[in-house]
């Protein structure tokens, strides 16, 4: 099947790439030379693991290309998927104008039955603002259909490939039978292809995110008490994981979410239920929570410090949202940092693949070390920010001969309580004593 993907960023690199490992011919178009450009040369433009390797493979086999011509993109074209931008305007609400303006432009260079899919994470009632940004400039037979992705950054390679599930949102036979033959090599073991009309489709990538959004604020919340009972987090955790109707994932305490997905989806569905007159309360709990937790470490460490952070100096683990990415979009990072240098502080700060993305964001404003151990030299404590492999057994004499004292300040919940109090440090983490 001949396919486009107009958009390559995160989403849209992604899904041209998996489906062409299944045999498609897929062009990815973007209006970013330099972009198209480095990935035609075999430079890929983001970090995920194990995409490079069939980024690399379908591209050699010529099954991957890319272009910043979008009529010469979608030419013969079966399926053209729009994995475009929507970031948040300052109400919430998710801007659109990257997504309508390749719908009207579209419109003015198809050629034949095409289906037109919304890949990106977009509200209630987009596919019908695509299909008459198109329908006002072309007049043949086409289908626009919603095809949220859920995709989890460090693991998107095999969320694609093996789907526990895919939402199609259209009411076309003719579309539904294109969409089925697309996806029948991705779930040969069963899982299902979910068929629902646009809307619901639409609503169900926001559903699910603000769902799993709330999930975390509430253990959060859980740790914030369980700080001020004397309980443990983590038994708590276990306790109520064991529990088949809630199950074990996202449970985990820490310094709040982060990334691409789940601030704006919370934002943009409760912009989409004022829309209508509904005030959605949870949420908005949800994103007080996550908001007030980036910065639940700052008192631990002002309390530690006797209130006066001036002149101290914090190496600081982790830049990315969460680990197996570079992605620092709301990242608890950027906060603590703020927070930190607002106090008079310093920071030596390390992250496997982030610090290129921070560099560019804030510059400066920080050091930044080659690894993990030089982050620590002459430091009055360590914070932990994200929670990447490497550091969960780290090498405790290095620590040691290079932190000015033996103290953590924990974000992330990585070490054991009983280990690290026996080996003498102060250590201070999320909803533990």
């Amino acid at each position: 099947m001949k396919i486009a993907v107009v958009g390559t960023g995160y989403v849209g690199l992604v899904t041209g790439t998996c489906f062409a490992e299944t045999g498609n011919k897929v062009t990815c178009i973007d209006i970013d030379s330099n972009k198209v450009n480095m990935l035609s040369n075999g430079e890929i433009t983001i970090y995920e693991p194990g995409l490079e390797k069939i980024f690399l493979r379908n591209l050699k086999e010529e099954r991957l290309k890319f272009t910043t011509n979008l009529s010469e993109g979608i030419k013969d074209a079966a399926i053209i998927f729009l994995a475009l931008p929507t970031p948040p305007g300052e109400d919430g609400s998710a801007d659109l104008r990257y997504v309508l303006g390749v719908a009207a432009d579209l419109g003015k260079v198809l050629h034949g039955y095409t289906v037109i899919v919304d890949k990106s994470t977009v509200p209630v009632g987009t596919a019908e603002k695509v299909r008459t940004a198109i329908a006002a400039n072309y007049k043949e037979p086409f289908d626009v259909v919603s095809n949220p992705e859920f995709l989890r950054e460090g693991v998107a390679v095999d969320d694609f490939m093996k789907p526990d599930r895919v939402v199609v949102g259209t009411n076309s036979e003719r579309a539904r039978k294109v969409m089925s033959d697309l996806y029948a090599p991705f779930v040969r073991q069963g899982n299902p292809v979910i068929f629902m009309d646009e809307k619901s489709a639409e609503l169900t990538k926001y559903a699910a995110n603000s769902f799993l959004a709330t999930k975390i604020s509430f253990m959060n919340e859980i740790a914030q008490l369980c700080e001020k009972l004397g309980a443990d987090v983590d038994m708590v955790r276990r306790g109520i994981g064991s529990d088949d109707r809630i199950g074990k994932r996202f449970l985990f305490p820490g310094i709040g979410y982060g990334g691409s997905c789940f601030p704006k989806d919370v934002q943009a569905l409760i912009h989409s239920a004022e829309e209508v007159g509904y005030d959605f309360k949870i949420l908005k709990s949800v994103e007080e929570v996550n908001d007030a937790q980036k910065l639940h470490l700052i008192p631990k460490i002002e309390k530690y410090f006797a209130g006066n952070l001036k002149g101290k100096h914090f190496a600081l683990w982790g830049l990315a949202f969460k680990p197996n990415t570079d992605d620092i979009r709301e990242a608890p990072a950027l906060y603590l940092i703020d927070a930190l240098v607002a106090a008079g502080a310093t920071v030596h700060a390390y992250d496997p693949e982030a610090m290129p993305n921070i560099q560019k964001t804030i510059g400066d404003k920080i050091q930044y070390a080659q690894n993990q151990y030089a982050a620590l030299e002459n430091a009055d404590a360590l914070i932990i920010a994200t929670e990447w492999s490497e550091f969960r057994t780290p090498d405790f004499d290095m620590i040691n001969s290079r932190l000015k004292k033996k103290v953590i300040f924990d974000g992330r919940n990585l070490f054991d309580v009983k280990f690290i109090s026996n080996l003498g440090y102060h250590y201070e983490s999320i909803g533990r004593p």
